[in-house]
């Protein structure tokens, strides 16, 4: 992002906040710097020296000085004071980000026009920032605040950074995935999704199969392989957990999120495609969970009129039933990766892993068209039966505000792999022992009914399913007729569960999933390492 071939390095004497500062800017680094310079020259930079990269400068302005009164002596020395005012991104606390503003006293009109048009030329070579984008917004998700965050936090934002929109407010569920197969999309740099993780599932779902259509792949055939789409997707969070907007930026804040889609940050990331019977059912990005989290989001669906209040009854009811699952799960070993579901080495900003990974796996994708026609077909599946309490899949940590390290804080957002977790039948005691340690820092691997892989493919197949195909369904009809009040100290084997594809109920208990690696890329950085906040405002 940085801007070549620009001016000649400025350095100039100016005034910051009444104080005497030494300013520079050198294209070749593209960073502006100031620091405090009170007597003759510029000085050295000391320990309290301010800088802003210029790909963090929303905008530059000039300042209108007129009418403002400075009662400090230093200002008389400037008849007609000059001034520009740099707008830019300033990082708090928990990776939020601020819009700050510096403004720059200049002696002379013409030095102050210099600065002026080089801080703008080098904006002008960022290319990677957005011009033209389409908007939706989901105005009942989470708490219906998605039209009113927009407008007060979002909107003077891409006015400054002279981003210009074209708004949808959506009115029906799948309105947004619709749109995105209609309309004339080559116009736009990008696709903002302003609301929860659903608002962002359609827009995913319409951007990914808009541009299969268009490349003529068919998203039903389960060995496709699916065309990443050139424009990027922004979340704006507006939603009851905004797990993927958590998992990527590191905060749920509307402010941060748009400041990243202003600077025009870019992030790749996986996409799973969930198959069943050659039929494309979803996509998902975050989290495919069977038995506990999908038990727990077919029930909450019921008690939508409770609000957010339902996914903790629903949880609670879901814990205390303490249903477990029959099945069979087969999977092949994403053995490209660099990293493990247990190394404790989180998904951040510039991942190495990730970007190791997907090297890694172009060179085993190349190997197979130059030897055998379809390597997938002679790799090591491993296959695990047995009775579980939960089967969960995750693309990304999944981490939100109530879970800050998520269901598998190591897990990678561009690597090409899911993590798969397997959570054996069990106590409640030990049950609730495992869903405890995605509140704390310890490893929520760490038990011996808990099984972790890190996968490029699984399947499932339930017991019910696997019954019906060996015509053995009386069994399963008594299995079926399990009442769990009976059993109240067991853990009781019912037929079928249901998945929960990020946030949403899918019934069929077989399902084929892959993962495609770094299908989509978000207006988003990664997480960034703790940095000490920046004292530039």
């Amino acid at each position: 992002m940085g801007a070549t071939g620009a001016a000649e390095p400025l350095h100039s004497v100016l005034w910051v906040k009444q104080q005497r500062c030494a300013v520079s800017l050198e294209p070749a680094r593209a960073v502006l710097r100031w620091w405090r310079s009170p007597g003759p020259g510029a000085g050295a930079p000391g320990a309290d020296a301010c800088s802003v990269p210029v790909s963090e400068i929303i905008a530059v302005e000039e300042t209108d000085v007129h009418g403002k009164h400075h009662s400090s002596g230093k200002w008389q020395k400037m008849e007609k004071p000059y001034a520009f005012t740099v707008h830019c991104v300033k990082r708090a606390r928990r990776h939020r980000w601020k819009w700050a503003q510096v403004t720059f006293w200049c002696p002379e009109e013409q030095l102050c026009h210099l600065w002026l048009q080089t801080l703008r030329e080098m904006l002008e070579k960022l290319t990677s920032r957005p011009k033209h984008l389409l908007v939706f917004i989901n105005p009942f998700g989470g708490k219906g605040q998605g039209k009113r965050i927009y407008e007060r936090k979002v909107a003077p934002l891409f006015t400054l950074a002279s981003i210009t929109t074209d708004i949808i407010v959506t009115e029906h569920a799948n309105q947004a995935k619709e749109t995105l197969y209609e309309i004339n999309i080559d116009k736009y740099d990008g696709i903002v999704s302003v609301g929860g993780d659903g608002m962002f599932s359609e827009v995913l779902h319409g951007l990914i199969g808009r541009t299969q259509r268009s490349a003529g792949v068919d998203q039903n055939h389960p060995r496709a392989v699916l065309v990443p789409s050139s424009l990027r997707i922004g979340i704006i969070p507006a939603g009851s957990t905004d797990c993927v907007c958590y998992s990527t930026v590191g905060t749920s804040d509307a402010e941060t999120s748009a400041l990243h889609i202003v600077v025009g940050d870019s992030l790749a990331m996986d996409v799973s495609s969930v198959h069943h019977n050659s039929t494309l059912l979803r996509y998902s990005v975050s989290l495919l969970g069977y038995g506990f989290y999908g038990d727990i989001i077919k029930d909450s669906e019921k008690k939508r009129w409770l609000g957010l209040a339902r996914y903790d009854f629903s949880g609670l009811k879901t814990f205390l039933s303490h249903h477990c699952y029959e099945g069979t799960v087969s999977f092949l070993p994403a053995q490209h990766t660099v990293g493990s579901p247990r190394d404790g080495k989180p998904c951040r900003a510039g991942c190495f892993v990730c970007r190791q990974s997907k090297q890694q796996l172009e060179e085993e994708q190349k190997k197979a068209l130059y030897g055998l026609e379809a390597a997938e077909d002679v790799e090591e599946w491993q296959v695990v039966c047995g009775k579980f309490l939960a089967i969960n899949a995750t693309n990304m940590s999944c981490a939100c505000r109530r879970s800050p390290r998520g269901l598998s804080p190591a897990a990678h957002l561009g690597d090409g792999s899911s993590d798969l977790i397997l959570i054996r039948k069990c106590s409640r005691f030990n049950f609730l022992r495992f869903l405890i340690r995605h509140t704390n820092q310890q490893d929520q691997f760490d038990f011996t009914f808990v099984e972790v892989y890190r996968v490029k493919k699984f399947q499932f197949t339930s017991k019910h399913v696997e019954d019906e195909d060996s015509d053995l369904k009386e069994e399963g009809k008594k299995r079926f007729g399990h009442i769990c009040s009976s059993h109240p100290s067991c853990c009781c084997a019912v037929s079928n569960s249901s998945w929960n594809c990020d946030g949403e109920v899918l019934h069929s208990p077989a399902i084929e999933v892959r993962v495609h690696c770094q299908l989509v890329r978000l207006f988003a950085r990664g997480i960034e390492e703790n940095l000490k906040p920046d004292s530039h405002s």
